[in-house]
């Protein structure tokens, strides 16, 4: 069968920095596997891409004329770069459009004679940043996977307001945006993430959505050979629990110390808290507050490699974070071997559901850290739980979310939507 030319368009794709740049970069390199493709990336990831040496045949355009002033504006207003994304995300708006036109220049002699059969835009994820290309291409466009539209639980405008996250309700805006219409009513296939997402996508019908979670994980780093099963205590005789991602308010990462402080049950146990971020000095404080330094331990930012180890050390994986949209962190803890412990709230609720673990309803902080404590105390008393939901947990990762799996399915997306096919029923997974 004749090979695919896919022109696939990622302005952050990135195989060294976390989060969406290595989502983008990881999923385009495998839709390379199947497809003759060409990736139109920033400027600013060269570097890295070529000292992957993957092969890829990639062009790198360069919007910093408008990106950096407007990066600079949006860092003043932000205070930094850890808070205030929906001010991130407005302030994008104009040099996305920016990227896609250098994009459009750069390939339009080859688009024009019939160079690619398709068109995908991997990234940006969020559908709030529409596409100049879906109106100027003639092959199909393809967009997404998308991820956005989770509202912030009410119970937790706290958390928002030190967020800097004021300007959220402002998003609904971005629907009256130039290029937001034809963005989504020229594209022939629409991939979105998670229910709240599609939720979203009022212009879409059906006929045209294909849910594929973003997310994804490389089993050559995260698995769970060489483990021990979730809940049998290691040579210390303590079960070892795990939070991993960034100290930001709307994680609540300091749920699990505040958990371990209300328990001298867990208090026999071990905590490790991987990341960094503006909550650190006051996840500090507390664990000195509460006399917690020898069973909870705060040790920095580690690389994915050093991530995918302690997870396999460790027993249970804590992520109580109450907005979040795609959770990859969840995956790879699944694909460990970790029985997850999670809020059930957007992503990480909806992957742990169906007993592939503990997922915690929403509510006032300190309702929820009783709720956290009391089911990690269950997992103390009852170690076969966890490992009947860590079984289940990594037979679901593995089953559905290698990034070797999603790109052999955009390749057959590809063919349906050539031959015009109605695409419900063409879900991931």
């Amino acid at each position: 069968m004749k090979r695919l030319r896919v022109l696939i368009v990622a302005d952050e794709c990135n195989p060294d920095w976390p989060s969406l740049p290595i989502v983008g970069y990881k999923y385009a390199r495998e839709i390379a596997r199947h497809c003759d493709v060409t990736i139109a990336t920033h400027t600013r990831n060269r570097e890295n891409i070529e000292a992957a040496a993957d092969g890829l045949d990639v062009a790198y355009l360069d919007n910093e004329y408008i990106a950096a002033p407007m990066f600079r504006l949006a860092r003043w207003l932000r205070g930094g770069e850890d808070v205030a994304w929906s001010t991130s995300m407005m302030m994008n708006y104009l040099p996305y459009l920016a990227f896609e036109r250098e994009v459009w220049k750069h390939f339009r002699p080859a688009l024009a004679a019939g160079a690619f059969d398709i068109v995908h835009r991997i990234t940006p994820m969020s559908p709030t940043l529409p596409s100049y290309l879906a109106g100027k291409v003639r092959q199909p466009f393809v967009i997404g996977p998308l991820n956005g539209n989770l509202d912030w639980p009410k119970d937790f405008l706290a958390e928002q307001a030190r967020e800097k996250e004021k300007m959220r309700r402002l998003r609904g805006l971005y629907k009256y945006l130039p290029y937001a219409r034809s963005t989504y009513d020229r594209a022939a296939a629409v991939l979105t993430a998670f229910d709240h997402t599609r939720e979203d996508l009022t212009r879409v019908e059906e006929a045209r959505i294909v849910r594929v979670p973003e997310i994804g994980f490389d089993p050559e780093i995260f698995h769970a050979k060489a483990t021990k099963p979730a809940g049998q205590r290691g040579t210390d005789g303590k079960l070892h629990f795990l939070y991993a991602g960034r100290l930001v308010p709307y994680k609540l990462p300091e749920l699990p110390i505040r958990a371990f402080a209300a328990s001298e049950k867990l208090q026999g146990h071990r905590l490790h808290i991987l990341g960094s971020g503006p909550e650190e000095p006051r996840m500090r404080a507390l664990i000195a507050e509460h006399g917690l330094e020898g069973c909870v331990s705060m040790e920095g930012r580690k690389s994915q490699a050093e991530v995918a180890e302690m997870m396999r050390r460790c027993d249970g994986f804590i992520f109580p974070s109450i907005r979040e949209l795609g959770a990859g962190v969840v995956i790879e803890a699944m694909a460990c071997g970790m029985h997850c412990l999670v809020a059930d709230y957007g992503a990480p609720g909806a992957l742990a559901a169906k007993g592939r673990g503990d997922a915690v309803p929403i509510a006032p902080l300190e309702d929820m850290v009783a709720s956290f404590t009391a089911r990690l105390e269950a997992c103390v008393d009852a170690p076969a739980h966890m490992a009947s939901c860590a079984a289940r947990a990594k037979a679901y990762a593995e089953d559905g979310y290698t990034w070797a799996q999603k790109g052999k399915h955009a390749a057959a997306l590809y063919r349906a939507v050539l031959a015009g096919e109605d695409l419900r029923g063409f879900d991931f997974g």
